[in-house]
């Protein structure tokens, strides 16, 4: 008989099978039509091909817009914000209306034409997400943003281009803070309230304890398959130490996120023949003052995290209608699997 397992942090339902898992041959991971365009203009070289850099890490003596970069930041060609303007909210009749003010940049993570994370050096990763935390900092500064998300489409099928399948992330600062992040910090905020501890911190603990969900573990980071996972083989990574924004992260905390990154999406890879996923960092929300009600206890309440969601089983009607999701696969045994693969 399914189980229903309920999401302690925003108190989402989920519906996993128990008696009748899938194992990862039981999904059908196919790659048909995602054949790439050469030449790739993500490769080093290419420079030319792509807009105009905005951040680089540069080899020295090198010149902006040429090779001799390890990272690249640029402005992706399809947005949907825009950089320059104001605001300008206001209502229309009932409804509000602003302008689409935010920024939208792609973060090429190597100049070498690698197609996932765990190809790369465990240095070179670091180098990647210290990137991204460099670019985050920058747009903290424009009063205008609220929320920077970074996030990963790998394969087409989890919204990846079909043109390069050169190793990217991607930011999108926005004037508002999600839909999806505010429910977690209602949650955690509400969690707060009642037992004054993290709630974050308390799953952490727990995962630990019984061990069953833990996918992988180092000194500062720990991934986990969460108890009421929405997908097969979801992945959760949190960093130990209680921190509630990213851009906060320490030098070897970001050694560790390497490692985990370089470990789990190996696992995944192998596991599941290279599945089509999304990454996605939740973060505090910038906060430039402090308003009544506004997330006061934030940084005590809230812990940034990353979470990897394969893309292996479609969402349908009754999900969509419902806010249910349909895991055919306990994150026990997607843990368990995930840490007996050998890379």
């Amino acid at each position: 008989m399914p189980e229903l397992r309920k999401d302690p942090i925003i108190g989402r339902w989920v519906i996993v099978s128990v008696e009748r898992a899938k194992r990862p041959n039981d999904f059908n991971v196919t790659h048909v039509g995602e054949e790439e365009t050469k030449p790739c203009p993500f490769c080093e070289g290419n420079e030319s091909d792509t807009s105009q850099e905005i951040f680089a890490v540069r080899k020295p003596g090198t010149q902006k817009n040429s090779p001799g970069w390890e990272t690249r930041v640029i402005p992706n060609r399809a947005q949907n914000f825009t950089i320059y303007g104001d605001l300008d909210r206001r209502g229309a009749g009932m409804y509000d209306v602003m302008h689409p003010i935010g920024a939208h940049e792609l973060i090429i993570e190597s100049p070498q034409h690698f197609t996932d994370l765990f190809q790369m050096p465990e240095d070179k990763i670091e180098i990647a997400l210290n990137t991204a935390v460099a670019r985050m900092t920058d747009l903290e500064k424009d009063v205008r943003f609220k929320y920077c998300l970074l996030f990963k489409n790998h394969g087409v099928k989890a919204g990846g281009s079909k043109r390069s399948k050169h190793i990217r992330s991607q930011i999108i600062a926005t004037p508002v803070t999600p839909t999806r992040v505010k429910e977690e910090l209602r949650g955690s905020s509400f969690y707060y309230k009642y037992k004054d501890r993290c709630i974050f911190c308390d799953l952490i603990k727990q995962e630990l304890d019984t061990g069953t969900r833990v996918v992988m573990e180092t000194k500062h980071m720990i991934a986990v398959a969460p108890f009421a996972s929405r997908f097969p083989f979801e992945i959760w990574i949190l960093p130990k130490k209680h921190c509630s924004d990213f851009i906060k992260i320490g030098k070897e905390e970001l050694k560790d996120l390497a490692g985990i990154f370089k470990g789990v999406f190996s696992k995944l890879s192998k596991a599941l023949n290279d599945p089509p996923y999304n990454y996605m960092l939740h973060t505090a929300p910038f906060r430039r003052e402090k308003k009544p009600g506004y997330w006061n206890t934030i940084e005590n309440d809230y812990h940034w995290h990353i979470e990897i969601t394969p893309r292996i089983t479609q969402v349908a009607g009754f999900e969509w209608g419902s806010g249910f999701y349909i895991n055919p696969t306990p994150p026990e045994e997607a843990a368990k699997h995930l840490r007996e693969t050998k890379v």
